[in-house]
């Protein structure tokens, strides 16, 4: 049984890990920045005799270092903690670039007295144009222009780790994730496309289909399954993708989405390619399947299906 601290212990990846790792028998502590019923009350007298949860602000140093003077040695501190996409990054640069850059540089100072091993959360974002098949090691090999502030802020995180390997003998591993979608991920207009789609289809609202794009889709119960693999299969400064392996233009995912949903094909509006975005991510995870046991168990329509389920009931529509 390992102690782990999950960052972003509430976001969609994150919840999913959570409830992983805990299946597994792992004491985990998760973070975040919402108050929560099973949280440590650390100014006063709380109420739970183990609480498992701390309200936590990795962009704040006190709060962090709080947080692991609290609840002593981790063995592992799995990174979700981040604001999240591209166009999220836009409206909201001055956060994303406090959390994501400056929150990961407090856990790395934090790294270097505590000795975790760190696994972080990166995104396929960094490959940005790259134009072929996104293997791990072409962001070391070829001049990649990022599209987003979003995907800046991911890649400078994997610069601000590598450094930290290097001048204190830290431990740690990157994933990079394609298009993790699922149940628990909630709608708001930043959120991934598949999510947008099932959405606006399930509420009866028009959505736009930018032709010219083709993604994987990792369903989010295959993405957590590999990522808590790290725990027992952990391998010091690799870097892996993890994503789906059927590649599917974004029109064949709306018409999925019609598919699972039943909604009226007249809700898809289609426009032409979308700026500060990448045309295709045609993801290789061989590194990931031999390493961590990768696979993808659902197909996209599976996927979808399930998700559009689970959709229905979270928001009272069955």
């Amino acid at each position: 049984m390992a102690r782990i601290l999950v960052t972003g212990g509430l976001g969609v990846v994150g919840a999913g890990l959570v409830r992983e790792l805990r299946e597994r028998h792992h004491d985990v502590i998760a973070c975040d920045l919402a108050h929560q019923p099973d949280e440590v009350a650390f100014g006063l007298h709380g109420d739970l005799r183990e609480p498992r949860y701390a309200r936590c602000d990795v962009g704040e140093f006190r709060q962090l270092a709080r947080l692991f003077s609290h609840f002593g040695r981790f063995d592992y501190v799995f990174h979700c903690a981040a604001e999240f996409g591209r166009w999220n990054g836009e409206d909201f640069y001055e956060t994303l670039w406090r959390t994501n850059v400056i929150g990961t540089k407090h856990l790395l100072r934090l790294q270097e007295s505590h000795r975790f091993r760190l696994i972080h959360f990166s995104s396929s974002e960094v490959y940005g144009d790259y134009p072929d098949l996104m293997v791990e090691r072409v962001t070391d090999e070829v001049e990649i222009k990022q599209l987003n502030d979003y995907a800046m802020s991911k890649w400078v995180n994997e610069m601000q780790i590598r450094n930290a390997i290097e001048q204190y003998g830290v431990e740690s591993v990157v994933v990079r994730l394609f298009n993790t979608y699922g149940p628990g991920e909630y709608y708001s207009p930043y959120r991934s496309v598949n999510c947008r789609f099932l959405y606006c289809a399930l509420h009866g609202l028009p959505w736009v289909v930018y032709r010219g794009h083709a993604r994987t889709s990792t369903f989010l119960a295959d993405t957590v399954r590999t990522v808590a693999n790290l725990v027992e299969r952990f391998k010091a400064g690799e870097t892996y993708n993890i994503g789906g392996d059927q590649l599917h233009t974004i029109e064949e995912l709306s018409d999925t989405v019609l598919k699972v949903t039943g909604a009226s094909p007249t809700l898809a509006r289609y426009a032409e390619s979308e700026p500060l975005t990448t045309k295709a991510k045609l993801v290789d995870t061989t590194k990931a399947v031999r390493d961590l046991d990768h696979r993808n168990t659902y197909s996209l329509e599976e996927g979808l299906r399930i998700t559009a389920d689970w959709m229905r009931q979270a928001y009272k529509l069955a």
